[in-house]
């Protein structure tokens, strides 16, 4: 099969980014390949191309033509690619090396950054994830629960306070006195879990959301191009770029791809959502009128 034409020399996409801009275009003995990788990413990649060949049930031979689907020379290109990741995916703000910018260039830095991080989180989303996503939100037989680390809970926040205006039964998971054991006593088939992980990936979000799958929960990710471990489990992952004009990650692409989310679904709901709001938007004016009365 010909290298993708979709690759080029200044394309920086993750391993898993490739792998899920491709799958539509790979054979029965590729897909198992990326079954085999994404189960056990990215330690399954760094392992011999016989090792990951028995491992997938094909032949060594398919390994090879498939890392060529992805846009690399062959499987070696691969494993480098995958090792140069290891290093940004456990990067902090101690050991990311970001130049400064003078004052009076911060804001033209900050939008060639930022602006190409969103431009870059845009054109990875694939149409069918953000469909899928909405689908699940929308659906009045879920209930909705979102969480995060301790960042990230910024963007869990975020849309559970827009969810909320727009369908009943939607709530961000507090931290603050050990939520697992209510949390995973209802937890099952109709929740939808919207989880919120990025670098340097947060092990109690990991296992919370691993619990939840198990149980049967939907699981919509939001991640980094480089993909939590929890994309090995989720439903939808939705990936965003974090590259920041400082030292600490960017939530611009998050909240970003969190606006995706609550627009598709306002649309999705389209006259109910109206209907809520308008409900919403009289309570609050009954309670302050009860406030003034008093």
């Amino acid at each position: 099969m010909a290298p993708s034409d979709a690759t080029t020399e200044g394309d920086v996409r993750s391993v898993m980014e490739r792998l899920r801009s491709r799958a539509d275009l790979f054979t029965p003995g590729e897909r198992k390949i990326a079954r085999a990788l994404m189960a056990d990413y990215p330690m399954a990649g760094l392992h011999p191309s016989a090792e990951l060949a028995r491992r997938a049930g094909v032949s060594a031979p398919t390994v090879v033509r498939f890392a060529v689907q992805l846009g690399y020379p062959g499987y070696r290109e691969l494993q480098e690619a995958i090792r140069a990741e290891l290093s940004v995916r456990g990067a902090s703000p101690l050991t990311l090396d970001v130049a400064d910018a003078p004052a009076d260039q911060l804001c033209e830095r900050a939008w060639s950054i930022l602006g190409a991080g969103l431009r870059r989180t845009m054109t990875t989303i694939l149409p069918t994830d953000l469909d899928r996503a909405v689908t699940l939100l929308a659906n009045p037989r879920h209930h909705v629960i979102a969480f995060g680390g301790r960042f990230t809970r910024l963007g869990a926040e975020y849309l559970d306070l827009q969810l909320r205006l727009l369908r009943p039964d939607t709530r961000l998971l507090s931290w603050s006195q050990q939520p697992e054991s209510g949390f995973l006593a209802d937890v099952g088939p109709r929740t939808v879990c919207v989880v919120y992980d990025v670098r340097r990936y947060q092990d109690d979000v990991i296992a919370l959301a691993r619990l939840a799958a198990e149980r049967g929960a939907s699981i919509i990710l939001v991640t980094d191009p480089w993909m939590s471990p929890i994309s090995a489990v989720a439903d939808v992952v939705l990936p965003a770029a974090v590259e920041s004009v400082s030292s600490f990650d960017s939530m611009t692409s998050v909240i970003a791809v969190t606006d995706l989310l609550v627009a598709g679904l306002f649309a999705r709901l389209g006259s109910s959502a109206r209907r809520r709001m308008e409900r919403i938007e009289q309570s609050r004016d009954e309670l302050v009128a009860g406030f003034a009365e008093e």
